[in-house]
């Protein structure tokens, strides 16, 4: 996938300026003073010691006839002497991009981000401008491995920069990797406008890459479904599997049945979802990509434990939860934690389930909520100004009384039952809603998780999940009679995903709040969160979006 994201827009062995003039030159007396020749030498028979003098001081534009004669007189090919570029220069590279890449799937990013960077450093030396990006591009993915957002970011628009010549579904990748970056950092009305932009200009413009669409409706599911635009991730679906066929990359055909399986449950059809998701896990074994692997446990997981399988429910997201912390997939591990977490709350085992949520707030602690309503403080309260058109929001339909959020790839999507939080994640995306009631965490029994090792959650780094935590914390302190503090994360929960634009785990949580305001006595301010949950829930299609992307003659 990388190779496709790459190229120089230049033809090989063409001259052009006097600086390349310049470099010729100074190529041409390079090689020939290592191999001992004079400049009579050099030119005959077909030119003189005084054209090859000239040539070598930049003074003249050599024809490609003379080119080519130097080249066979000085051993080397014609694009060497050229560019400078050597093609076992080439060979070389693309075989150190392919041991990157090799090392990125088995999820070990921290050693393949090392592999990407000699490429990419040793690329940019020689002048190889389709190398360095796909460099570029692998450092991108390895920094969303990480959780390292804004690295990701750069690395994504760099090598756009670097392609910005060539025809857009080239530079395809690397949009598709800026977009799962801003739905990662809860950006997800942006990360939608990302996709369907680049949609938008391939079909306009006759360009109708298979591959290319193939890459942007699968990263689009996920966006789609977390801001509640269920139709656009069905009819994304739907396209993806019909472009499918014309794809021979088993690797983006997983992670499309990744995304299609989000769809299904969100459709209620959990069978035909676990086959899915089932297919995609065989061609990532069949692979050995180590990540999504994981993130098809994780996947597996959610489905469980939304038809109330809790057992195997923990069981599938532990075994992703080990397999992300062992790769130091610090993101996507704490988000799982979310999940399972819930799990172990549906399953009885509060404690548990609250020693591992808290270390994973440690950044974003509840404290800095905003009031319930009638409250002084009426930021983020519900009834308030909702913030969530901040770019890319988050949008996650629960039933009564639970969160869901689902994930697109790389991004986060959860969606509960009754009573519960749960979340699926899409094709490379992390899902934190845990399953109605319960929590899931990957840590032992009792224990606290290190998962909150280097990374916790917060607005800017997976907000839907840390509202998902504190809505979880919230369930736990109004179970246990705590009125205060489970006000207080209800409220810092709202705070998060207002600024989102997760609509349904908005008005499930303003559900909660007014509940637990009425039972106060605080009538009205109950009234107001009431209110607010409604305005949430009136419209879940609804998005700031505007029209649906053109689509590509099928």
């Amino acid at each position: 996938m990388a190779d496709r994201s790459a190229g120089d827009g230049r033809k090989a062995g063409t001259v052009t300026g006097a600086e390349s003039t310049a470099e010729i030159g100074r190529r041409v007396l390079k090689l020939r003073t290592e191999r001992g020749f004079t400049q009579r030498m050099l030119a005959e028979p077909a030119y003189t010691a005084a054209y090859v003098s000239t040539l070598e001081a930049g003074k003249v534009r050599p024809s490609e006839a003379a080119l080519r004669h130097l080249a066979e007189r000085l051993g080397v090919s014609y694009e060497e002497l050229t560019t400078g570029r050597s093609p076992h220069d080439a060979t070389r590279l693309r075989a150190a991009l392919t041991d990157a890449r090799r090392a990125l799937a088995t999820g070990a990013a921290e050693d393949a981000a090392g592999l990407f960077e000699e490429v990419r450093d040793e690329a940019e030396r020689l002048g190889f401008a389709e190398e360095r990006a796909s460099a570029l591009l692998g450092l991108g993915d390895c920094a969303l491995e990480t959780g390292d957002l804004t690295v990701a970011r750069d690395h994504f628009e760099a090598v756009e920069r670097l392609l910005s010549g060539e025809p857009l579904p080239r530079r395809v990748p690397a949009i598709r990797g800026r977009a799962v970056a801003h739905l990662l950092a809860g950006e997800l009305r942006y990360s939608c406008y990302l996709l369907e932009s680049a949609i938008d200009e391939l079909n306009a413009s006759g360009l109708h890459d298979p591959y290319a669409l193939l890459l942007l409706y699968t990263a689009a599911i996920a966006p789609y479904m977390d801001m509640g635009a269920h139709a656009r991730a069905v009819r994304a679906a739907e396209l993806a599997l019909a472009l499918a066929p014309s794809v021979d990359d088993p690797g983006l055909i997983a992670r499309m049945h990744r995304g299609v399986a989000r769809t299904l449950i969100a459709e209620g059809r959990t069978a035909e979802a676990d086959a899915s998701l089932a297919k995609a896990q065989e061609l990532y074994e069949q692979l050995r990509i180590h990540t999504d692997l994981a993130h098809c446990h994780w996947m597996r997981g959610y489905v469980h434990a939304q038809d109330g399988n809790l057992e195997r429910a923990e069981r599938e997201l532990r075994t992703a939860r080990d397999m992300l912390a062992s790769k130091r997939a610090a993101l996507f591990t704490v988000q799982v934690e979310v999940e399972l977490a819930d799990v172990l709350r549906r399953r009885g085992r509060t404690a548990e389930a609250e020693a591992l949520l808290l270390p994973l707030l440690a950044h974003s602690p509840a404290a800095g909520a905003a009031p319930a309503p009638g409250g002084t403080d009426t930021a983020a309260a519900p009834g308030g100004t909702d913030t969530a058109a901040a770019p890319g929001g988050t949008d996650t339909a629960a039933a009564p009384g639970g969160t869901n959020t689902a994930a697109a790839p790389g991004g986060t999507d959860t969606a509960a039952a009754p009573g519960g939080t749960d979340t699926t994640p899409a094709p490379g995306g992390t899902n934190t809603t845990p399953a109605p009631g319960g929590t899931n965490t990957a840590a032992a029994p009792g224990g606290t998780d290190t998962a909150a090792y280097e990374a916790g959650l917060t607005a800017d780094r997976g907000a839907v999940h840390a509202g998902g935590a504190h809505r979880l914390l919230g369930l736990i302190a109004d179970e246990r009679g705590d009125a205060e503090a489970a006000e207080e994360h209800y409220c810092a929960a709202l705070s998060l995903l207002e600024r989102t634009g997760a609509a349904g785990d908005l008005a499930d949580l303003c559900r909660l709040l007014g509940d637990l305001l009425r039972r106060e006595g605080r009538l009205e301010a109950a009234m107001d969160a009431y209110r607010t949950g409604l305005g949430h829930r009136a419209a879940p299609g609804t998005t700031t979006l505007g029209p649906a992307p053109a689509e590509p003659p099928m």
